[in-house]
């Protein structure tokens, strides 16, 4: 299975699709917590470790919120809606300097850690596409 990192151009946003449902189905609101939690811990070990929160409180609710988030697109309860409103994630983001390069960092990290849930393949590439455009969006400086 190859996990393929798309190259955008700046300011491309590409039509997104949700990921199919029964990833939350399979993994629960418990395995996409875990997978959120994996996934930032890799990001601090990275170079790009300064655009997250640096306290450790302020990290772990950073996890939080994306978990919210990804529970809520893949159809589970809306949490993210519920404890901070719309997401408008290019709005939210808009502070900090995100890169082509940052974002081929935060997919390599995904990279390394969808294979290993307990998911299909149909399932893991429905998520991996999600995270392929979506992350594209959040793309707001060039390099």
């Amino acid at each position: 299975m190859e996990l393929k990192i798309n190259d955008y151009q700046f300011g491309e946003r590409p039509e997104v699709t949700r990921p199919k449902p029964e990833i939350l189905t399979i993994l629960g609101e418990s395995g996409i917590r875990k997978l959120v939690d994996d996934h930032y811990n890799l990001l601090k070990k990275s170079d790009y470790s300064p655009l997250f929160p640096q306290e450790e409180e302020e990290f772990e609710a950073a996890k939080l919120r994306s978990s919210d988030f990804f529970i809520q697109i893949l159809g589970g309860p809306e949490y993210f809606n519920q404890n901070r409103g719309q997401p408008k994630l290019i709005y939210r983001h808009s502070n900090f300097k995100i890169t082509k390069k940052a974002r081929i960092v935060w997919l390599e990290c995904y990279q390394q850690l969808l294979p290993k849930l307990n998911l299909s393949e149909e399932l893991i590439l429905s998520y991996w596409n999600y995270l392929n455009i979506f992350s594209a969006w959040m793309v707001n400086s060039k390099e």
